[in-house]
């Protein structure tokens, strides 16, 4: 880890050979040449033909998911890399044009794993597992296979709609996301007219000058204004076909086989959504104590991000990273080992620049090796975001040693470990400040947990609208704006000006975007009021926790969410256990809103 203050960008040259070189060509088509193979091991084996034969399952079953795993592991690693490339610098022809290449061939796996999984849901479960090793451990994937074998279209149509989405949702979701992260605000900053990147106009949220956060907010609506009409038809092209694809595999609805792939169930996700509902009013009050924070009457839009205390800033990169291995190494040898590698190997790239995507993410690479894109400010939140992203990369350090299939973690999982470690360095941060820095940690966490929390229901009202009325038709781009602005009424009321909401937040988010991972909104609530709730039951048992935990993360696509909970003492059903979580919450409310009142540390930003 460097001891200056530049922000660093991630080392892929350990991953593969660069794009550009004959030795990249090789590995791409030797995975090319693989999964063709695999085809032909599938289809010798007749695995997902309208008949089974009547022999012995056993071999079959382990010879042809070995292969399976070794290949799909293989042609993995170039996927990730891929899309590492791409998200680093969307303007990389040879890397877009390579990930373009090997759309086909993830096409053929995903069709394999569908035939797999046809098959497999047609077998003697309980017999195969046990009479074979490899089917033990691949238990709760062959349990679910019954399930899903029941919501597939013959295989004809399973391999046509595998095809179609190549030209479909894939091809849209790719639209969305090279499209935005290339797209230029102009702007006037301090006199002058600039060309900005979308992502550096939104960072403009948290800057301190109001007048700023105003003009940044109106040029990125406008900014989407002026390419609405792409971006809906995107919107009502994906909707469009997984309201198809539902209906054709017999599920009720979209949300139903979210439901289904996310690991819970509908009771868990009604206890969660009406106490999240609950605590709408409490939020009302973070928001109106920030206002007066502000010296404002009301918050607009614009101001949610923006900054209550200078104490929010002055994180720099290395203290950052100094802060967060300082802590990491008080909870586990294995968190702090992950950080380490992540900061000494090259694993971050931290730097905001043109061209590179918005937000941040954590991609698993092999082993117990990740990869890292953040778009590092040097504030409070910039640290926060940085370990949450390192919280990914450990949970995927836990995964090492299981099969990509075993790894398959749900949504409403896959945040269990990052909320865990923002919250981990959150305490630490407010444990060592004094009363103006914890404002300002207060309201990091509290703008994630309403972000979390009360933004997330509005996208969820969203998306449920949506997939309602793209049943009948298309959506003009005017009423996926209404449509957004009635959602964040419903959640937000009059804790925000009703005048300033953000109509174009559908086009902004990319979860929207995609054909396989509808409503990715939700899971976002349960990982945060999940870990909350991981972290109280560290807070009161922290010897024997560690190693529960750690065994709990590593078999989060092994499990549901409620069979993993009940090793704590958890019952994902029970409205009591997300009330609990959100009470965590409301104590940090109260917090936040004494301070305000206190004035400790105080300074207006109007």
């Amino acid at each position: 880890m460097t001891d200056d203050s530049r922000l660093p960008r991630w080392n892929l040259a350990p991953i593969l050979p660069r794009v550009e070189e004959p030795a990249f060509d090789e590995v791409f088509h030797r995975v090319e040449q693989e999964v063709t193979a695999l085809v032909a091991l599938f289809d010798r084996h007749g695995i997902g033909s309208q008949t089974q034969e009547d022999s012995s399952k056993t071999d079959a079953f382990e010879e042809v998911v070995r292969a399976y795993l070794d290949v799909r592991t293989r042609t993995y690693l170039v996927e990730a890399y891929l899309e590492c490339l791409t998200a680093a610098d969307s303007r990389d022809n040879a890397a877009q044009a390579s990930l373009s290449e090997l759309l086909p061939t993830l096409a053929t796996l995903n069709l394999l794993l569908t035939r797999l999984t046809s098959w497999a849901g047609r077998l003697e479960v309980d017999a195969l597992i046990a009479s074979s090793p490899l089917a033990r451990d691949h238990a709760f994937f062959l349990r679910k296979s019954q399930v899903r074998a029941l919501h597939l279209m013959g295989p004809a149509e399973e391999a046509l709609a595998a095809d179609l989405l190549l030209t479909g949702s894939t091809a849209w979701e790719r639209m969305h996301s090279t499209l935005t992260s290339q797209l230029m605000v102009p702007i006037e900053v301090d006199g002058q007219a600039r060309q900005l990147p979308m992502s550096a106009i939104r960072n403009m949220a948290q800057n301190p000058d109001r007048a700023l956060r105003h003009q940044a907010y109106d040029a990125e609506v406008a900014a989407w204004h002026q390419v609405r009409v792409p971006l809906a038809a995107a919107m009502n092209s994906i909707k469009g076909e997984v309201n198809l694809l539902s209906r054709r595999r017999g599920w009720s609805s979209p949300l139903e086989a979210t439901l289904f792939e996310h690991a819970i169930d509908r009771p868990i996700l009604e206890a969660m959504m009406d106490a999240a509902e609950e605590s709408f009013d409490d939020f009302r009050r973070y928001l109106g104590a920030k206002a007066r924070r502000l010296g404002l009457t009301t918050l607009a839009w614009h101001d949610m991000y923006a900054p209550v205390s200078e104490a929010s800033e002055g994180w720099t990169y290395p203290q950052a990273c100094h802060f967060i291995l300082d802590h990491f190494r008080r909870f586990s040898p294995a968190l702090d080992d992950t950080a380490r590698r992540a900061f000494d190997e090259g694993w971050v790239d931290a730097e905001p620049r043109e061209g590179k995507a918005g937000g941040a993410f954590c991609e698993w690479m092999r082993g117990a090796e990740s990869r890292i894109l953040t778009n590092f400010l040097p504030t409070y939140d910039g640290m926060s975001i940085l370990a949450h992203e390192l919280g990914h990369a450990y949970h995927n350090r836990t995964r090492a040693t299981r099969t990509i299939i075993q790894r398959r973690t749900p949504s409403t999982l896959a945040e269990t470990a990052s909320i865990f470690c923002e919250t981990l360095i959150a305490q630490a941060a407010y444990e060592e400040s004094d009363d103006s820095q914890r404002l300002a940690i207060l309201e990091s966490f509290l703008q994630t947990a309403c972000a979390v929390v009360v933004d997330i229901a509005s996208r969820f009202y969203f998306e449920q609208r949506v997939f309602e009325r793209r049943g009948l038709r298309d959506l003009s781009p005017d009423e996926l704006c209404e449509e957004m602005r009635q959602a964040q009424a419903r959640s937000y009321a009059d804790g925000l000006d009703p005048n300033s909401y953000h109509p174009y937040m559908w086009a902004v988010k990319p979860h929207y975007y995609s054909g396989t991972a509808s409503f990715y909104n939700y899971p976002y609530t349960f990982g945060l009021l999940f870990g909350l709730g991981l972290y109280a039951n560290y807070r009161e048992r922290p010897d024997r926790f560690v190693r529960e935990y750690e065994d709990l993360l590593s078999r989060t696509g092994m499990a549901t969410a409620a069979e993993l909970a009940e090793g704590f003492g958890i019952d994902l059903r029970a409205p009591s256990f997300w009330r609990s979580s959100l009470d965590i919450v409301r104590e940090r409310i109260t917090r936040f809103e004494a301070l305000v009142t206190l004035g400790e540390g105080s300074r207006g930003h109007t």
